[in-house]
């Protein structure tokens, strides 16, 4: 292990994932870079602004660079020893798949860049070559970054391998609710098949102890922590077991959900389609990690994570 904690760039720092990397990182204790707007890009996102300006009260350095000046991405790249890219992937195909493939280009240049963690933190998008239309697109895309960062020799960790327990576990994997339901559930299937749900600041922790660990080097880090592998079913219960109560439980076929997939939008289907792949085919645990891949929980027995009933009890 290194002795010198690497400083680190995170690119997308305000957003979703990226102020839980930029709050792991700091709490490792590594000399911490965000990526800021020029203020005519940040405008009057005044949320935005008071959030950096918080980052640099934690001891974060803010540097400013716009994928609409590529030397300024550049000299930004050239400060710091690793480079993380949290964007979301929502509208990746529209949009963030090109600043992406922009930042891939800005370290490529710097070439001084030790290890980049591109936007993942999701599914393990090498094994969605099968993923149901169209929710296979953002994985098609990148799956597009993953091969220029290594047509670049960029070295790299992929992070993946798990769904978010905010937009999953709270509630009990229904769609168009953020909140677990307290009367009726509806269950996919038989509620049986494995997924791996986790805290997102534990997917920022374990994110974090790769970036000077050797043995992630040029690898994919499945997250697999094993009281956070658990069924649809397996939620009901601790759910339940929390509010003392049973929930009626109504079954939703495959071939029902596919038909209620064809009134939703684009956008909708998208999110749909990943349900169908995690929910009914199991996509997150229907394979063995394989050689290029670590498991994290093997790799930093020492983390303490989330396990589903801890996280579930806050919606008590």
């Amino acid at each position: 292990m290194a002795t010198t904690k690497s400083k680190v760039l995170v690119v997308g720092g305000t957003g979703y994932m990226g102020r839980r990397i930029v709050k792991a990182s700091l709490a490792a204790g590594h000399p911490t870079y965000v990526l800021q707007r020029p203020a005519p890009e940040i405008g009057l996102d005044i949320e935005k602004l008071q959030m950096l300006f918080s980052f640099k009260k934690q001891g974060a350095h803010l540097v400013e660079g716009s994928f609409s000046d590529f030397h300024s991405l550049v000299d930004a790249v050239k400060l710091v020893d690793v480079v993380i890219c949290t964007m979301s992937g929502t509208h990746i195909r529209s949009h963030n798949i090109m600043l992406q493939l922009k930042l891939v280009e800005a370290i490529k240049e710097a070439g001084n860049v030790k290890r980049f963690l591109p936007s993942e933190f999701g599914m393990d998008v090498a094994r969605m070559g099968n993923a149901l239309e169209p929710g296979r697109v953002p994985f098609d895309d990148k799956m597009k970054v993953r091969k220029a960062i290594e047509d670049a020799n960029i070295p790299f960790t992929y992070v993946c391998g798990i769904g978010f327990a905010a937009y999953h576990a709270g509630n009990l994997c229904q769609m168009g609710t953020l909140v677990p339901p307290r009367d009726k559930v509806l269950m996919y299937g038989d509620g049986d098949r494995k997924v791996i749900l986790m805290d997102e600041d534990d997917i920022a922790t374990y994110a974090i102890k790769t970036i000077d660990d050797p043995r992630t080097f040029n690898k994919t880090l499945h997250l697999r922590p094993l009281e956070c592998i658990v069924s649809q079913r397996q939620l009901v219960e601790i759910w339940e077991s929390l509010v003392g109560k049973k929930l009626e439980k109504v079954t939703l076929s495959k071939e029902d959900f596919l038909v209620s997939m064809k009134d939703m939008d684009y956008a909708n289907q998208v999110g749909a389609g990943h349900f169908h792949d995690m929910y009914y085919e199991g996509c997150l645990t229907n394979f063995e990690i394989g050689e290029n891949e670590e498991e994290a929980s093997k790799l930093y027995p020492e983390v303490k994570y989330t396990r589903m009933h801890e996280f579930l009890n806050i919606y008590v």
